[in-house]
């Protein structure tokens, strides 16, 4: 009998085995055994908690999603009184935080993203994490210039984020590279306040 308590454990470790799995083998080859192996789980286990291969990626895909937002409401959380350009700049820092970077996120990330355009559940999930990024930027960048162009600096700022963290992630960058690509994001934000708002 399975002792109390132990769920959330072995659903972690199955995570993180589909993580390191995903990593070194790419999403179509990481299989069931591949992630139990990992794991050091029999191969049911993931049936019994995931529901199989396709619900324990979604439930990967939505853990690496929860670090992210955990990790900016956390910055967040550490001042009771930030400005909007010091909200917008801790967005770019929580996309670029150190578990952004880790090889296993960013490989999983990546095969994540190829596979959205195939799976409806996984595009959801893009759609919804593309989404709270663009909301959380217009919200901060509402309150510096006008509605109209608080939307395309958030869009525009999304794009630059996610662009250079693509960059460092595809010429397998360093942390000095994740950290250059994160103070251009930085600095285009207050370009973009200058052009269209105040300082």
């Amino acid at each position: 009998m399975p002792k109390v308590g132990m769920e959330p454990v072995r659903r972690q470790q199955l995570i993180d085995a589909t993580l390191s799995s995903v990593a070194e083998l790419g999403l179509h080859a990481t299989t069931i055994n591949s992630i139990s192996k990992r794991a050091g789980m029999s191969s049911g286990i993931i049936s019994h908690y995931f529901g199989g291969k396709q619900g324990l990626i979604e439930a990967t895909v939505r853990f690496l999603l929860s670090e992210l937002k955990s990790n900016l409401l956390l910055k967040m959380a550490q001042s009771d009184s930030l400005s909007p350009v010091q909200r917008l700049k801790l967005i770019v820092e929580s996309n670029f935080a150190p578990i952004q970077q880790q090889q296993d996120s960013t490989r999983t990330w990546l095969n994540f993203w190829a596979q959205s355009m195939h799976d409806p559940e996984l595009f959801r999930l893009q759609k919804v994490n593309s989404t709270r990024l663009r909301s959380n930027l217009q919200a901060s960048f509402s309150k510096l210039m006008p509605r109209k162009d608080a939307k395309q600096a958030a869009e525009l700022t999304a794009a630059m984020i996610d662009g250079l963290w693509l960059r460092c992630v595809l010429n397998r960058g360093s942390q000095a590279d994740f950290s250059h690509a994160e103070q251009l994001s930085k600095q285009y934000i207050d370009t973009l306040i200058a052009q269209f708002g105040e300082q």
